[in-house]
């Protein structure tokens, strides 16, 4: 049942939710995560924490920068299945439309520059 509650607590929060949309569009950086939804780098860090425990995303590492993506679900059943309903649902949604049509704007070497 943790698993389970873990999941269904990732999902809990709008911002998280956002980012499970975005991240289901193409992979992206915490830098440009934290452009995109105008959020404090911590809070995305932390918002990636909490998906990652839930399965629901992964991250690879590409130079100094680590990239996240959606997990494929392989290590919960309940990440898996949240997963593919997601690739439905909101996609009228306005909030989540913006932040899609924003994505081609996003360049990591220029949101990312130290």
């Amino acid at each position: 049942m943790k698993r389970f509650i873990r999941v269904m607590k990732a999902f809990s929060d709008p911002s998280r939710v956002k980012i499970i949309k975005i991240l289901g569009v193409k992979e992206l950086c915490v830098c440009e995560l934290r452009q995109l939804l105008g959020l404090a780098q911590p809070t995305v860090s932390k918002h990636l924490k909490i998906l990652e425990e839930a399965g629901l995303v992964d991250f690879r590492k590409e130079g100094s920068w680590i990239i996240y993506r959606l997990s494929k679900g392989e290590d919960s059943d309940y990440a898996r299945v949240m997963l593919g309903n997601m690739r439905g649902w909101l996609e009228d949604e306005p909030q989540i439309r913006e932040l899609v049509a924003q994505l081609p704007r996003i360049n990591r070497e220029r949101t990312c520059a130290a």
